[in-house]
């Protein structure tokens, strides 16, 4: 172990305020340092080697130690750290990205991108970029927002009032007013249906309900995950999002989709709205443009939105310009990054691999569910996975979360060399797109042999 491995080793809990954590629980389990990364796998300060069934944190598709992409930073690095986009000024990497990913949405009718530092800022320019066309569109009164129930959007104060679960939201309330939630497209639990076209009808007819009581005229967007990730990997049934596409077109609201999580192949698909065969009217990315490597968001917009902002005035501060920005917005070494991950991407046919080998690792799940008293419920698409754990299967009781029940499997997993997320007793399996069977097979007996012991406790 290092010098620096042994002082960070020491000091894990005195220094940081860290995510969605109790200091108290980590003051007796310090958390696991994680110093090296190789394609799949993971290392920590003893050198011990786990396969990251989290993918970072559902970010690193293209895998971790990527020559390439680290060698187009370095070379980055040599010619220019960093400058801004503020003051009629940008970079070369910023402009071939921009030009990358409009060619990639150009089947979603994606024409520009705004860049951020991440997932969050993402969507707070998502939401701002939608204010703004209204306004300069000359209906100031469309500010409402609609999202789901169990969404996930972020954590500034505008994302965070279009998170659906209360877990995200109670702490930071009162959020911002015109933020409003209707029932998601949960098949394992919903208040309707177990027929998920029944209920894929049902949650678009909600949708539109919630339009016409708010008015119409007052709505200003849509906004949905693909699959929903953080809320437990919520696949929506096949007519939802096209069913969604006709509510927001009869009332002329736009439809957001938050490709952070979903975007660039995780779902099997290079987008998640193409999976389901939707054009949307603006998308969010972070996570996956350029793994991770170098923090980064970006928020598109496709010809009807840019349209708004187009204006014959020559002045740089006219009313048309759209009025936000970030200080590391458009990075060189963020965007450098991307260009070269998103080579791999397209090079390494990533998102057809995550197709293919997450329909596996499903087949894999599903098949010793049934073993499993504790089992209720395996879902996903692609490398995007849910394993929902009850206590009682046939009510589809929950644990108390005081049992700990998931946390002594993610525990024995962590024994045995693989790394997954558990989120109130439900794991979320989000590896590397380049994940193959072999590691799939290693991954489901860990999980078997874990679940195995703690049911038998």
């Amino acid at each position: 172990m290092s010098g620096t491995s042994i002082r960070a080793n020491n000091r894990l809990t005195k220094d940081i305020v860290y995510p969605f954590a109790n200091a108290n629980y980590l003051s007796k389990h310090p958390p696991m340092c994680i110093e090296g990364g190789d394609d799949v796998y993971v290392f920590d300060h003893s050198g011990k080697r786990y396969i990251d069934g989290q993918g970072g944190l559902w970010n690193v598709n293209a895998g971790h130690g990527r020559r390439e992409i680290k060698q187009a930073i370095v070379d980055q690095l040599d010619k220019l750290s960093y400058y801004s986009m503020f003051g009629n000024t940008t970079t070369a990497p910023a402009v071939e990205l921009a030009d990358l990913m409009c060619r990639l949405a150009a089947d979603e009718g994606m024409k520009r991108v705004f860049f951020s530092s991440g997932g969050s800022e993402a969507v707070e320019a998502a939401i701002k970029l939608v204010r703004q066309f209204w306004r300069l569109s000359g209906h100031p009164q469309r500010v409402k927002f609609i999202s789901l129930r169990q969404a996930y959007h972020g954590v500034t104060l505008g994302a965070l009032s279009l998170n659906g679960r209360t877990s995200y939201r109670e702490q930071f309330e009162p959020l911002l007013p015109g933020f409003f939630q209707i029932e998601t497209p949960y098949l394992y639990r919903n208040p309707f249906t177990a027929d998920p076209i029944e209920l894929g009808r049902l949650c678009a007819e909600l949708l539109e309900r919630e339009i016409v009581y708010q008015g119409p005229d007052s709505v200003a967007a849509f906004i949905a995950e693909p699959i929903q990730g953080a809320g437990g990997v919520i696949v929506p049934p096949p007519n939802f999002w096209p069913l969604v596409r006709e509510v927001c077109d009869r009332h002329s609201v736009l439809l957001i989709s938050d490709e952070v999580v979903t975007g660039f192949g995780r779902s099997g698909s290079l987008f998640g709205c193409r999976a389901f065969g939707v054009k949307p009217d603006l998308m969010t990315f972070a996570k996956g443009v350029n793994s991770g490597y170098i923090p980064l968001g970006a928020t598109m917009i496709n010809a009807r939105v840019a349209a708004a902002f187009d204006s014959d005035d020559d002045n740089e501060f006219t009313p048309r310009a759209f009025a936000h920005g970030n200080t590391y917005a458009g990075h060189p070494l963020a965007c450098a990054a991307a260009i070269a991950n998103l080579g791999i991407v397209e090079r390494d046919e990533l998102p057809a691999n995550a197709g293919k080998v997450g329909a596996y690792f499903l087949e894999r799940l599903k098949a010793i569910a049934p073993r499993h008293p504790n089992i209720g419920d395996v879902r996903g698409m692609g490398l995007m996975i849910g394993i929902e754990l009850v206590k009682d299967k046939a009510t589809k009781q929950p644990f108390d979360l005081a049992e700990c029940f998931g946390a002594r499997i993610w525990a024995r997993c962590l024994d045995a060399g693989v790394l997954i997320r558990n989120l109130a007793d439900t794991f979320i399996i989000s590896p590397p797109l380049t994940l193959k069977r072999e590691h799939v097979d290693v991954m489901v007996e860990v999980f078997d042999r874990a679940i195995s012991a703690v049911e038998s406790e």
